[in-house]
């Protein structure tokens, strides 16, 4: 589906939130700017000039992640965690690809969706431009997106329990989780997040998993908040500790073969969702396939825009 949005709402975190963050203890804050204030609320600069497009190391020095959010009935209706959208950056023809972001958050009743992304290179630094009142064109939803495990106990006359859904995010992959975390709450499901990132600077998203009531536990590279390493030896420690029913991640590459490994030790059903460069998003250009076990264990490919971006662990083949 091949539709425009309105945005309603911008949130940024860059340095500045950053520093306000960490002096209120919390490893999350935007300065915000919604419709009806006609992107007021952010620096009046912001809101007036535009910004110049970061390059891939110049983005740290000023905003860091944007939070969009949009105004499109049809697609929230039709969307679903872990699936994703193909985003026009800009109005012109450069940058000539969309980018692909997944449903950070999906509001049946308001006919609202969130896109989080990092600001990186120059077609995410010019969407990070874009102010509430902004119309953005929008390709989907796409994808396949997560399926929450069912655990079913015939002798209870195949009645259901209360699962216990870890969540482990890796950075920016922490985006489809947060749906995803929403959906489960809904369903009754106890919801555990594992969040690492370089550093506390890093750590998105972490009030809104509080606010559902879910258990969160932090790692950061550098130290400066939570654990002091990998978030997968949480995760290690959570399934010696026999506290997940079903893993859902979404984080680099390392991670998730790490999550994969961890998964089959302990005879747990996780599913990944992959980060991989699409042009299309549509499985016309061929241009995100993945490695993946056919029948038989024999070596396929599949093509993460269509058959993913979500994949059961154990059929993934991980570099």
């Amino acid at each position: 589906m091949d539709l425009l949005a309105r945005i309603e709402r911008r949130e940024e975190w860059g340095r500045v939130a950053s520093e306000k963050a960490q002096a209120a203890g919390d490893g999350f804050l935007w300065r915000t700017a919604d419709k009806s204030q006609g992107g007021r609320g952010l620096p009046a600069r912001e809101a007036t000039t535009p910004r110049p497009v970061p390059g891939r190391d110049e983005h740290r020095d000023g905003v860091l992640y944007v939070r969009l959010t949009l105004r499109a009935g049809e697609l929230a209706q039709q969307a679903e965690p872990g699936q994703f959208v193909m985003v026009k950056a800009d109005d012109g023809l450069d940058p000539f690809l969309r980018r692909p972001l997944s449903f950070h958050r999906i509001n049946q009743e308001r006919g609202e969706v969130q896109i989080l992304f990092q600001v990186k290179g120059r077609g995410t630094g010019l969407l990070a431009r874009r102010l509430p009142g902004d119309a953005l064109q929008l390709l989907g939803p796409l994808g396949r997106g997560f399926t929450l495990e069912q655990r079913m106990f015939p002798e209870n006359g195949a009645g259901t329990q209360r699962q216990r859904v870890v969540l482990v995010g890796g950075g920016i992959g922490v985006a489809p989780l947060l749906a995803l975390a929403e959906k489960a709450a809904r369903g009754g499901d106890e919801v555990l997040l594992l969040l690492g990132a370089r550093s506390r600077d890093d750590l998105l998203a972490v009030s809104d998993f509080r606010a559902l009531g879910a258990q969160v536990h932090l790692a950061t590279d550098d130290g400066s908040l939570g654990h002091h390493g990998l978030i997968t030896d949480l995760l290690d420690q959570v399934l010696r500790e026999d506290a997940a029913d079903a893993i859902y991640a979404c984080g680099p590459l390392p991670m998730l073969k790490k999550v994969a490994q961890l998964a089959d030790q302990f005879g747990r059903p996780a599913q990944l969702s992959l980060e991989e460069r699409m042009g299309c998003g549509l499985g016309a250009c061929i241009g995100c396939v993945v490695g993946t076990k056919g029948p038989g264990g024999q070596p396929t490919y599949k093509k993460v825009c269509q058959d993913g971006p979500v994949f059961p662990a154990q059929e993934v083949i991980l570099p």
